[in-house]
Order: structure tokens, then sequence, then C-alpha cells
């Protein structure tokens, strides 16, 4: 089972400024590769723990008495790591979004490229499927899903095709999806199209907002003073989220400020927006959309 090259590897590794006998967290553990960067950094004291929700990825566990994989969302992170005795981290890495793997497996129908099934369950034991929303949601909410995270304008047109679509026959399949959407399709821009029509479906079956929301809002808790967290977003809506994270400790709105001005905040920006080098998106066109921030919790 092939997973491929990390994103990014060496710049998020080097953004957790890994201490020897610290304690990590890996929230997106995937084919292991930041995981096994980290524990190359670590000394005979450290500790690294890893999330996956997926079963597939379970197969590239480590074989190392200072690691640990959690086959849970990371939205729980603070209650698997009190279940593991830990209360304090010195760094948390997450490379967010779909794994290459889950695209490149054709029956898990997370990439435009095969006909299959509508799933897009990163747990496969999730009730929640891109059947699902497809077929049982009622058209304003579909509207909303394609409009918030697919940020696609014609929204109430493809939700109204969908609709019309699906009382003739339920929509099983990435095929008569498309079949659907055809007209909304123009041979220039239908990749791009069809790609954000997947990813509003797909955040919705997997609540990417809520469950990134919920583990940063986590990580001012668990992280030590000086500790850092380093994450990797592949579209606008989580890298924002990221980014008003860090500037304020919160997704909307501007921190208070007290009598004097002055602003708490739980973290500090650490150096600018890191992107692939050119070089690295000619090796792996995945990595074209990944934007790396880094932070430190005051």
């Amino acid at each position: 089972m092939e997973y491929h090259n990390p994103v990014l590897l060496r710049e998020t590794v080097n953004g957790l400024a890994i201490k020897s006998d610290g304690v990590y967290v890996d929230v997106t553990f995937g084919g292991g590769g930041h995981s096994r960067e980290i524990l190359e950094r670590l000394g005979a004291d450290g500790k690294l723990f890893a999330f996956d929700q997926d079963a597939d990825a379970l197969i590239n566990t480590i074989q190392d008495e200072r690691f640990t994989l959690i086959h849970e969302n990371f939205r729980f992170i603070k209650r698997f790591l009190r279940f593991h005795g830990i209360k304090k981290v010195d760094g948390i890495l997450g490379d967010f979004g779909v794994s290459s793997h889950q695209f490149d497996v054709a029956e898990r129908g997370f990439s435009t490229r095969f006909e299959a099934d509508l799933d897009m369950r990163m747990n496969q034991h999730g009730e929640l499927s891109a059947y699902h929303v497809i077929n049982d949601y009622d058209e304003s909410d579909l509207r909303k899903v394609l409009l918030v995270y697919g940020e696609l304008r014609n929204a109430p047109k493809l939700a109204r095709a969908i609709v019309e679509g699906r009382e003739e026959a339920p929509i099983k399949t990435s095929v008569r999806l498309k079949e659907l959407l055809q007209s909304f399709l123009p041979r220039h821009k239908e990749h791009k199209i069809l790609a954000q029509i997947y990813q509003a479906i797909r955040i919705e079956v997997n609540q990417e907002i809520e469950v990134l929301k919920e583990f940063l809002l986590q990580t001012q808790d668990l992280l030590t003073e000086g500790g850092r967290i380093s994450l990797i977003s592949y579209h606008s809506l989580e890298d924002r989220l990221v980014k008003r994270f860090i500037r304020g400790g919160m997704f909307e709105g501007e921190p208070e400020k007290d009598v004097y001005g002055n602003v708490s905040v739980p973290f500090k920006k650490v150096g600018g927006l890191i992107v692939p080098s050119a070089e690295e998106v000619k090796m792996n066109n995945r990595a074209r959309s990944a934007k790396l921030r880094i932070a430190e919790r005051i």
C-alpha cells in the first residue's frame, strides 16, 4: 500500500524546534513520513504520539518504543493523550486534507479521476457518506454546503440539478453525479469546478471545519510554554482558520484589549508563510496548494 512523500517534510518538522527529550504529536499520521522524521530527531527519552482515523493508515505503524499510534480523529486529541498519561506536549504537527493514498484508492471516492460509489469518508466506519449528503440533504442545505465549502457561486443551480436528478433515481456513483452536473462544467474549467464540488462534499462528510476548530482550541491547553504548532493547510477555508487562530486565538473578530490597549493572545507567529518550492511541486503536484504556518505558545 503506497503512501506518497509528505509535503514540506523538513520545513514542517524544523518548525517544531524539536528537543531530544520532548513529547510531540503528529495528528495526521497517514504514511508516517512526518512521524519518522520527528523520531529521527528525538533522543531515547523523547516521545511521539500520532493520530489517524483511517484504518488504512494502521499498516504504516512504526515499531519504536518511543512511538504510539492512536486510531482516532484528532478532534479528540486532549482526551486520548490524557488516556496515555500526557497532559502537556512540546509540539504538534498537522498536515490537513486528504492523503495521497486516499486520493489514489478509487473505491474511497475522493478523486474525480475514478468511477466510484459516493463515499468520501476518512473514517470508514463513519455514518455520514457522500451518498447521504447528495441524496438526503434538502436543497437549501446542499446549496449551503456547495457555497460555503466549495466556494461555488452557482451553488443554487448545482443544488437544484442534484435534487432534480435524484428524483428520477438515487445518485450512487461519481459518474452519475458528473453526468447530472455536466452542463455546469465547461471544458476549460471542468476539473477545477469538479474538484470544488468534491471538496465541498468531502468537508461536509468529514466535518473538517468543525474538527479543525475543535483541535486548534485544544492546542492552547496542551502546549507547554514555548511549545509549537506546525500546520499545513491545502485550501483557503483551512488556512484562514489557522491564520486567524495564530493571530488572535479565535476564528472571528478581534481579541479584546485591556485598559492599556494590550492584547493577550496564546500564540506568536514564527516566521512567515511557507510554501513548497517549484522543485517540490514538480515532483509532487499535490504540494502546489500547501501552506505551512508555524506558531509558538506564549
